[in-house]
């Protein structure tokens, strides 16, 4: 990345620290609404990871993670339909990446976390929100359907009735409630939440990389086997997993009654 790609007015930041990767959403002073300048980041930014990256965080400067798409722009479009369609297309590339990653990925939303802000919690393995946070889908409240993924990891998440009910009144969420519900891990409170997704972030970083990779692939794959096939995905991948340098080393550092050190 050169220096002009990570400037503070770029609209996606990254950095690198040890293992982990940083994201930051950075248009605090639109609440990090997705524009196509950010979507497209987004995507460069997640390209970047690489074997020598070990978890990704993504945070959201200034007091919202993100209040959804730009809705100033949309309305602003002489073709509204070519428009959103375009700017989802290029959002989901950013996305997909996400979701294919074997590495932890850490999020870090606070304040207003809304439509397609709130489609990429669902592809955080860890997500952390601030006690204050309010999560809403917005899609309905303004005549859309949702993106990003929406549709297809949150009915998960909530179950079916509970996601309708949630998008077609577009009620909001406490931070509170998304616990209850799954759709975040953790609340803390509102001036903790980088320094706990950080914290997570470099921890998840330092552990077992490999065997991490097998877990997200476990569950991805999961989702469309039956429960016998999943058992025998399960069988198969303790075994490799056992023979693996995390493995070997995870087990003799429990026996030693010691701190593993896993390889990277």
């Amino acid at each position: 990345m050169t220096d002009a790609q990570n400037t503070a007015e770029a609209p996606v930041l990254v950095s690198r620290d040890g293992r982990v990767l940083t994201i930051t959403l950075n248009r605090p002073e639109a609440g990090n609404a997705i524009d196509f300048p950010l979507a497209g980041a987004l995507a460069e930014a997640v390209a970047q990871v690489d074997d020598t990256v070990g978890a990704v965080l993504i945070l959201g400067a200034g007091r919202h993670f993100s209040v959804g798409g730009d809705i100033g722009g949309f309305a602003q479009a002489a073709d509204p339909q070519k428009f959103l369609t375009d700017l989802a297309t290029d959002l989901h590339v950013g996305v997909a990446a996400l979701a294919k990653l074997d590495v932890p990925v850490v999020i870090g939303a606070q304040g207003g976390v809304g439509g397609a802000g709130m489609s990429l919690l669902g592809v955080g393995d860890v997500v952390v929100a601030g006690e204050s946070a309010k999560l809403r889908p917005a899609y309905l409240a303004i005549g859309l359907t949702p993106d990003g993924g929406m549709s297809w990891t949150l009915p998960r998440t909530l179950g079916h009735a509970r996601f309708m009910d949630l998008l077609m009144t577009g009620d909001l969420l406490t931070a509170a409630q998304a616990l209850d519900a799954g759709v975040v891990s953790r609340v803390v409170a509102d001036d903790e939440v980088t320094e706990t997704a950080t914290t997570l972030a470099r921890r998840l970083a330092d552990g077992p990389t490999d065997s991490f990779a097998r877990l997200k692939t476990l569950v991805r794959e999961g989702r469309e086997r039956t429960f016998d096939e999943q058992l025998a995905a399960e069988a198969e991948q303790i075994g490799i997993s056992a023979a693996s340098a995390s493995g070997q080393e995870g087990v003799a550092a429990f026996l030693g009654k010691r701190a593993p050190n896993f390889p990277h």
